[in-house]
């Protein structure tokens, strides 16, 4: 026997297992989390109210503004030192007369491909201070160079920003190559054509036909640098490093949430976050309209 629906009803039985899953695993832990960051927990069953408490502690933490310190550091490396990587290498493989781009596009993008726990586990075998292919490398290659330098004792964040950059600067650099086939060759050829230079073609031609997805990128890698955790949390040993040199936000949410147990305290950490990202989001909106 079957079952009509009718055209009124159709359309709400069909959106309704999404909005079922919605409510379930995305609207009750965001209200939750609203309520949970005006209380202080003690576990999982003991809890005070607090009000506005939590958000004014919060901005009076140290360890807080030593978080957000490093992931605005590592944020500004991802816009400046690999966007630009990711640009450069797009621009060296879009060449029609460079011969085996195919295989290298796989080669530069591939890394992206692999977990960021693995990509950790390798590169803290890099970083050693005698055996670590890095510091091996460079004292072969330049025999003053100390082989025990210590990228993971007192240099975390260069050694957090290479990591970064090896995974990384494939992936986005896909974004600009995209980008880039669709600059017009017409508007190119005519202004050589007028006497316009490299630099010129690239800065008044090119800039401005990739800048739509260029602020896209920006803005990934801004919410990327923001969320990141896994990457120094495995690199640096379950740990923040020494004096707190690999602490990033989501690192001290992860701290305060679930090794310290302060659900209240680590929920204010997260709206923090949110609303961080939240005006990174609007502003590249407003930069794409204005462009528009």
């Amino acid at each position: 026997m079957r079952c009509r629906l009718s055209p009124k009803t159709a359309p709400y039985v069909f959106i309704a297992p999404f909005i079922l899953v919605f409510c379930i695993f995305t609207a009750y832990p965001l209200i939750q989390s609203m309520f949970l960051s005006a209380t202080q927990t003690y576990g999982p069953k003991s809890s005070t109210f607090v009000g506005m408490a939590n958000f004014q502690y919060l901005l009076a933490d140290p360890f807080f503004w030593k978080a957000l310190k490093n992931t605005a550091i590592f944020a500004a490396a991802s816009v400046f030192i690999q966007l630009p990587c990711a640009l450069g290498l797009a621009l060296l493989l879009n060449r029609s007369d460079l011969k085996g781009r195919a295989f290298m596009r796989l080669v530069f993008f591939s890394p992206s491909l692999v977990g960021l726990v693995f990509v950790a586990i390798i590169f803290g075998l890099i970083f050693e201070k005698r055996t670590g292919l890095l510091n091996v490398t460079a004292h072969r290659l330049m025999p003053t160079f100390n082989i025990d330098f210590p990228w993971l004792q007192e240099y975390v964040m260069p050694a957090l920003i290479i990591a970064s950059l090896w995974m990384y600067v494939g992936f986005n650099m896909v974004y600009f190559l995209a980008a880039l086939q669709n600059v017009s060759k017409d508007l190119l050829e005519a202004a050589a054509v007028d006497g316009a230079g490299p630099w010129h073609r690239f800065w008044h031609i090119t800039v401005p036909a990739i800048r739509p997805v260029a602020t896209f990128v920006v803005l990934l890698s801004l919410i990327g640098s923001f969320q990141l955790f896994e990457l120094p949390y495995i690199l640096l040993g379950n740990s923040a490093g020494p004096e707190n040199q690999g602490l990033t936000v989501v690192m001290y949410l992860y701290q305060t949430g679930f090794e310290i147990g302060d659900l209240g305290y680590a929920s204010a950490i997260g709206w923090l976050i949110a609303i961080l990202l939240g005006v990174f989001a609007v502003t590249q909106r407003l930069l794409a309209k204005g462009e528009e």
